[in-house]
């Protein structure tokens, strides 16, 4: 059994999809970020850094339980867990790698970022709002290119789309003026939110 830390922000809901995708039974833990509840004692054993999401692998190699933070490194572990939603083979694992790390390092900071000077600084700056918003564009158009050959980010449906899926949803949602000369996003989003698992573990956290 796992127990998963998560709360309602695409990170959340990226582990709750691959543990819905990956059949593992786990635990739903509540972490409130809004009454700081990831700053108390017991949430900060598990994760250092103070943030959701988080796993307890309850059934990990060695026979004791194993606390993993960081969305992108639950995602690994639980691929490596389960030998599932990555490929075996070198050259496929890093395709899913470098999107997933694209994902990582650029479409969630970068929308985060437009979100947070946008909509929830409480003073406005033009200079960071634009900027945020260039490079968010400019990461959607990468994304736009890559899907205009391919179902997925990667050769197959993979953890790479799991984790850009929610930060996808959550852009368009706020900022639905940034997809509007997208072409091949907008079904990339319909394919896999259609998708069962993905439904499920979008309403967990």
């Amino acid at each position: 059994m796992i127990d998963l830390y998560t709360f309602k922000t695409p990170n959340g809901r990226k582990i709750s999809i691959a543990l819905e995708e990956l059949g593992i039974p786990y635990n739903v833990k509540s972490v409130d970020i809004g009454k700081g509840e990831q700053f108390k004692p017991e949430f900060l054993a598990i994760n250092p850094n103070n943030k959701i999401p988080a796993i307890v692998d309850h059934t990990a190699p060695g026979g004791r339980p194993l606390a993993i933070f960081e969305s992108g490194a639950i995602l690994l572990y639980l691929a490596e867990k389960t030998g599932a939603l990555m490929p075996t083979d070198a050259r496929g694992k890093a395709e899913v790698t470098q999107w997933l790390m694209f994902q990582m390092g650029g479409v969630g900071p970068m929308i985060g970022q437009l979100h947070h000077f946008s909509l929830a600084a409480p003073a406005k700056l033009p200079y960071a709002i634009e900027r945020y918003q260039k490079e968010a564009k400019r990461i959607l158009g990468v994304l736009d290119r890559q899907l205009g050959s391919r179902d997925y980010l990667a050769t197959t449906y993979s953890i790479a789309d799991i984790a850009t899926y929610p930060w996808l949803m959550a852009g368009r949602n706020f900022f639905p003026e940034l997809f509007q000369d997208l072409h091949s996003i907008p079904q990339y989003l319909h394919r896999v939110g259609s998708r069962p698992a993905v439904q499920r573990g979008m309403q967990v956290p």
